[in-house]
């Protein structure tokens, strides 16, 4: 069976980028559009983010590693399990 409508089932396979971005009026004024161009566009500056984000904890849970790795420190975290379990 075939949808009468196919601009319907286009829409269907559409994925917002923006949520709600669909249901907006687009911009029909010149000048406000230029006024919009001026300010520039922050699309793609939440992807940044996290992608900065994600390598400071990479970074970070690799310190860590290191610093876990070392005797000192294996030594006190035992000694802390030792006296725990032991009660």
């Amino acid at each position: 069976m075939t949808n009468p409508n196919p601009a319907l089932t286009e829409l269907e396979n559409v994925r917002e980028i923006t949520p709600g971005a669909m249901g907006r009026t687009p911009v029909r004024n010149p000048e406000k559009l230029r006024a919009m161009r001026k300010l520039g566009s922050d699309a793609g500056m939440a992807t940044a983010e996290y992608a900065i984000a994600t390598l400071a904890a990479v970074g970070f849970a690799g310190l860590l590693v290191v610093i876990l790795k070392s005797d000192e420190v294996r030594g006190f975290l035992m000694n802390i399990i030792r006296s725990a379990l032991s009660f």
